[in-house]
């Protein structure tokens, strides 16, 4: 993959993530992190190569059904990207409307999602008013809502607390659980490191083998 007539930015990869599991992708920054993300969740293409989404070819699929694939997927965004005009509440419901459920079918369900990422006091408030953890916990609310069944996430504890940090985790760990095909993309050693998920380690756009891992602190429980 290249972004116009520069040098390719991931090159040689070739890897399959099985449905139901959860992989970190790791490395340092300008590694292809977020390209390896965008192709997944198709908003790039491949300068060459395939991209195989729920059994399918979805680089040669036509543009109409592209819509419908992309709502399978749930994309934590590093800018969030917020739709200012929608409180808190619309926002993290937007994929449940947009999939044409009624508000009475999901105010329950979205109520107690706000309520566990620690926007319960904050449901109607604007995004222009919220802090940026605040922001992102509410991209991950609405990442979420729906149970995709693939989820990417760039950076999605990068703008909260340690505590926030974990209770995000387990919510992600719970999502897994059920079914859902979790890919992270962080610089978060201490997540990772915790976790015991297995890892992609990107180097100059290819799979590198990864660096030893940090020790796990004493203190440190299992997150899952």
């Amino acid at each position: 993959m290249r972004y116009g007539q520069g040098p390719d930015v991931l090159s040689h990869l070739n890897l399959a993530l099985a449905p139901g599991s959860f992989h970190f992708v790791t490395g340092p920054s300008g590694a292809g992190k977020s390209s390896l993300l965008k192709l997944i969740y198709l908003a790039a293409r491949p300068s060459k190569g395939l991209v195989h989404l729920f059994g399918r070819d979805v680089v040669h699929a036509p543009a109409s059904e592209k819509p419908k694939l992309r709502r399978r997927i749930g994309v934590v965004f590093q800018d969030e990207m917020l739709l200012d005009h929608l409180s808190v509440f619309d926002n993290a419901a937007l994929p449940l409307r947009i999939a044409g459920r009624k508000p009475a079918d999901y105010r329950n369900d979205v109520a107690e999602l706000l309520t566990w990422v620690g926007l319960s006091q904050r449901m109607d408030a604007m995004p222009s008013t919220l802090a940026g953890g605040e922001r992102q916990r509410l991209a991950i609310a609405r990442a979420v809502v729906n149970r995709p069944d693939i989820l990417l996430a760039d950076e999605p504890t990068g703008n909260v607390d340690h505590e926030m940090a974990v209770r995000i985790f387990r919510l992600f760990v719970e999502l897994n659980r059920l079914g859902t095909t979790i890919l992270i993309a962080t610089h978060d050693q201490e997540l990772i490191a915790r976790s015991g998920r297995p890892v992609l380690h990107l180097e100059n756009g290819r799979i590198a083998p990864r660096p030893a891992p940090m020790p796990r602190p004493a203190a440190f429980g299992p997150l899952s």
